[in-house]
């Protein structure tokens, strides 16, 4: 296998992520992947990948990367200056780097992760069918053990051959700054029932904050506590997105390493399109909820997907 970047400085936190581990729920094994899908789904486009190459997802920043081999490189995601050989290039584009070439990233500016793609993907050992770090499950990523990137590891990617990389850009240069405040639209489900009206409009007309207790597993937030006639109910599977209202009445929404069942309450489920803006939320962002019924959900799914498909790339 050949060699492709040495860690100089792994940064705060820095994982490998990949579309995700599926069907393993009857093991209690959690799906995990990118916390901003799209941003990483428009690295590896950059570069030519499909969305199952692995990416590095970088929180907060700080990683620094010595080129082995030459190669085509991609960053995408939260604010965070992008140097090659301390010369400051521009990100959501596709880069030539160079055996000796050293990538830097700064710490974030806004948002909160950012997305390192490489051509032909990172490489490694799948474990259940994907390379995706989970920390909490110990599952995953570059030593299979779901730890983070650590001074000294050897990241493993392809050579390219002797053609040239392909240069592009998505056609707004300037892509959306990540915002500190987001809204988020959440279809109900069935266990809305033991919320009463009441609760529930206080719910979608509330502001809540974003509080430093959050991580890959669940955001959860500080605001006006929903109360329901039941605190706890049978244990169930839990999708992506879920809004758990626990006793304290503070809502956690559950995220990509979320566990696979759980018997709180819960109100409904954010739309998974929302979550991109929301893993790029830092504490003390800003969160409020629309309702939407589970057929504008489908269209928003469908429509953003189109809109991903149809984008073309222009070469510089």
């Amino acid at each position: 296998m050949n060699r492709g970047f040495k860690v100089i400085q792994p940064g705060f936190l820095s994982l490998y992520q990949d579309s995700g581990r599926h069907g393993w729920h009857r093991l209690g094994l959690t799906t995990g992947g990118p916390m901003d899908r799209q941003a990483h789904r428009w690295a590896n486009r950059l570069c030519g990948n499909n969305a199952q190459c692995a990416t590095l997802e970088v929180t907060v920043g700080g990683l620094l990367l010595e080129a082995l081999i030459d190669t085509c490189i991609a960053f995408t995601g939260a604010d965070m200056a992008l140097q090659i050989n301390a010369v400051v290039v521009d990100r959501w584009q596709s880069l030539s780097v160079k055996r000796g070439d050293r990538i830097e990233l700064g710490m974030a500016t806004a948002g909160m992760r950012g997305y390192l793609a490489v051509s032909g993907g990172f490489l490694g050992t799948p474990m259940f069918g994907s390379l995706a770090s989970v920390p909490r499950e110990r599952l995953g990523g570059h030593r299979q053990d779901g730890s983070a990137l650590q001074r000294g590891d050897m990241l493993h990617c392809a050579a390219l051959d002797n053609r040239p990389p392909c240069r592009a850009l998505l056609p707004a240069r300037r892509p959306p700054r990540p915002a500190e405040s987001v809204r988020l639209r959440v279809i109900r489900g069935y266990q809305a029932a033991v919320f009463s009206g009441a609760q529930q409009r206080l719910f979608f007309s509330s502001d809540y904050r974003l509080t430093k207790s959050n991580d890959r597993m669940g955001a959860r937030l500080a605001g006006p506590a929903i109360g329901s006639v039941a605190t706890a109910l049978l244990s169930e599977g839990i999708c992506l997105g879920a809004v758990q209202i626990p006793a304290d009445g503070q809502p956690i929404i559950l995220l990509r390493d979320r566990q696979t069942i759980g018997g709180y309450p819960k109100i409904g489920a954010v739309l998974s399109l929302d979550l991109d803006g929301l893993a790029q939320l830092p504490p003390g962002g800003t969160v409020s909820f629309e309702s939407i019924s589970i057929e504008q959900a489908h269209a928003a799914v469908l429509l953003a997907e189109r809109k991903f498909l149809a984008t073309e790339l222009s070469k510089v």
